[in-house]
């Protein structure tokens, strides 16, 4: 292609909306426009790589033995209520109604729409399993959408599912579907952090995320130096602490005591009035959960939660409550708390409600004698002794607390937030960790939504069966926009040679005479060669078009100049260095530079 008929309006300045590197480039290289806020248009400069990275994702599922489906965008809403995600899945969700009043749902993740499909469609074992896959357009209302394309309201997403008779079945396919996750990543020149997750508002079992070390990340990593244990902080375990010195470490025969702490309330204002550590409290938070599918009947404090119970989906609590205990100089995961309570999601509870509750105002909460609600306590909570902990008063607390004997919490498990400088659960070395960005998410949803939307197939005996299931997500967008962060300088983006827009660039210095009749030449000889060229043939200052080159980043440039006819020069994007090529060996040349480089990742 000529420049002369590409649309590519460069942009000198940063815009001002733009606060990452992939934003910024894609806007001034003129591959990206936004709309509105969240709201993209591609360009056809970008369309071209975004199309690359889309045909490597469609490869490599294609190779996995999943079927390409086109399902739509916007979906009945009674799917969704099937499922028993329209109360569950919140403001996120774009739901909107037609002129018939009909609730209708614009995609955020197509697990009902696929589901629907094929319970219509599978009616035997002999059919299974069957894995199939989509790329198509996402709305997720997003709050605060920022960072480009790394977090938009619309998007391009991927999605796979894989319907199975056994587990033995599903986790090959999840193994086959991480392999092609590597691939796909290498492919379009990522290094990518596979990390164990939590599968959130998806369910199931086994997760695995594919994260990307960036600054502005929305994910903290743990990683381990020593052994290669990866997970989100979500999911991340720790050792347990070792046994430390003073309160809190060695078991007391006291009966715990009320200890008067006037204007005291947090754990720092304890430590220095006792003059101990934040390890020698035990932390009581009052959460409140929505939607949790718990069976909370005959619990402390739950006669009177309301519980809903659709006909094809769990029974759920609206809103329930909940203690959750946790050593001093800890902090509560809410995505783990989530978890082991089975809902949507939690938050601290209000003023109003943590003072009805216990009580006591905000900081003087505690598990002993606590019967409000169910009782959540940490497992460092339980290795604790002598403890201090609120009194369920004002201006009270109790010391010579031991978990166990003074209180039994309804549920020990692990729901603390794991750090850097923590222990490694596997070999003890000490973690560390990086901010990333998810592209990539794999599941084990198991029966979620077969069991919910009553999927049945029969089995070799004539029995009904659910299948179980998998599913497999990957945002284009944002894969994308993370090649960039990855792969760029001072001066601009320097593009993988497989998702570059094009491959070669030929820039005569003028395009006129004899460098116009070498530069067509060597045009003519790439195109036939199956390389994708782009030919400046702007009437524009040398300076002018270099700089434009390095900004769009398109991995080699040939330069055309008079004063080095009858040579050409030869410049890979990612080096300072160029070199003399006689123009008649040029095309030949740039060629095996081009698909040497398109093997490397193949490899």
């Amino acid at each position: 292609m000529k420049m002369s008929g590409m649309f590519m309006p460069t942009l000198r300045e940063v815009p001002a909306e733009a606060v990452v590197v992939s934003h910024r480039l894609l806007l001034r290289a003129g591959m990206i426009r936004k709309l509105a806020n969240g709201l993209f248009t591609y360009l056809p400069l970008g369309l071209r790589s975004f199309r690359k990275v889309e045909n490597i994702i469609r490869e490599e599922m294609d190779a996995t033995g999943a079927l390409e489906f086109k399902p739509s965008v916007v979906v009945p809403g009674d799917i969704w209520r099937e499922s028993g995600r329209w109360e569950t899945m919140g403001p996120g969700m774009l739901r909107i109604k037609n002129r018939v009043d009909q609730e209708l749902v614009v995609s955020p993740t197509a697990e009902e729409a696929f589901t629907a499909l094929l319970r219509s469609e599978v009616s035997s074992y002999k059919q299974l399993p069957i894995s199939v896959y989509q790329i198509n357009t996402k709305y997720r209302d997003e709050i605060r959408p920022r960072y480009g394309l790394m977090r938009a309201r619309e998007f391009t997403m991927k999605d796979a599912y894989s319907f199975h008779t056994d587990d033995q079945s599903l986790d090959e396919t999840y193994q086959a579907m991480g392999k092609a996750y590597r691939r796909i990543f290498r492919r379009c020149g990522l290094s990518v952090i596979p990390v164990r997750a939590d599968s959130g508002a998806m369910g199931g079992t086994g997760s695995e995320e594919f994260m990307v070390e960036s600054e502005v990340g929305d994910n903290n990593l743990i990683l381990c130096p020593s052994c290669g244990y990866a997970a989100n902080d979500e999911k991340a375990a720790c050792a347990p602490d070792p046994a430390t010195e003073g309160p809190g470490s060695t078991k007391t025969d006291k009966a715990y005591a009320p200890i008067e702490t006037p204007n005291v309330k947090t754990i720092d204002d304890l430590c220095a009035f006792l003059k101990t550590s934040p390890k020698a409290f035990i932390k009581t938070l009052i959460y409140k959960a929505i939607n949790s599918e718990l069976d909370l009947r005959g619990l402390p404090g739950c006669e009177g939660l309301q519980r809903v119970t659709p006909e094809n989906s769990p029974a759920y609590y609206p809103v329930s409550f909940f203690a959750v205990c946790v050593r001093g100089d800890l902090d509560v995961n809410e995505v783990k708390l989530a978890a082991n309570l089975k809902a949507s999601e939690v938050e601290l509870a209000g003023d109003g409600d943590v003072e009805r509750l216990t009580g006591a105002p905000v900081g003087f909460a505690g598990p002993v004698g606590f019967k409000s609600a169910p009782v959540v306590a940490d497992e460092s909570v339980m290795r604790m002794h002598d403890a201090v902990t609120g009194a369920l008063k004002m201006d009270l607390h109790f010391e010579h607390v031991e978990p166990g004997r003074d209180f039994t919490p309804w549920l020990v498990a692990d729901v603390r937030t794991v750090k850097a400088g923590d222990k490694c659960a596997s070999c003890g070395a000490e973690y560390y960790s990086k901010k990333g960005n998810e592209l990539g998410h794999i599941f084990k949803l198991g029966y979620k939504y077969t069991k919910s939307m009553n999927m049945l197939y029969l089995d070799e005996n004539g029995k009904q069966q659910m299948p179980t299931m998998g599913c497999y997500g990957i945002g284009v967008d944002r894969t994308l926009a993370s090649v960039i962060e990855e792969h760029n300088d001072d001066d601009g983006i320097v593009w993988p040679m497989s998702v570059a827009p094009f491959h070669v660039v030929i820039v005569p210095i003028k395009y006129e005479g004899a460098m116009k009749e070498e530069a067509d030449k060597i045009y003519d000889a790439l195109v036939k060669a199956g390389i994708e060229v782009l030919l400046d043939d702007r009437a524009e200052r040398p300076g002018v078009k270099f700089k434009d080159m390095d900004l769009i980043g398109i991995p080699v440039r040939v330069v055309v100049g008079d004063k080095n006819l009858p040579n050409v020069e030869v410049k890979l994007r990612s080096s300072k260095d160029a070199s003399l090529v006689p123009a008649n060996e040029a095309a030949a040349r740039v060629a095996e530079i081009v698909r040497t480089e398109l093997a490397k990742v193949l490899d």
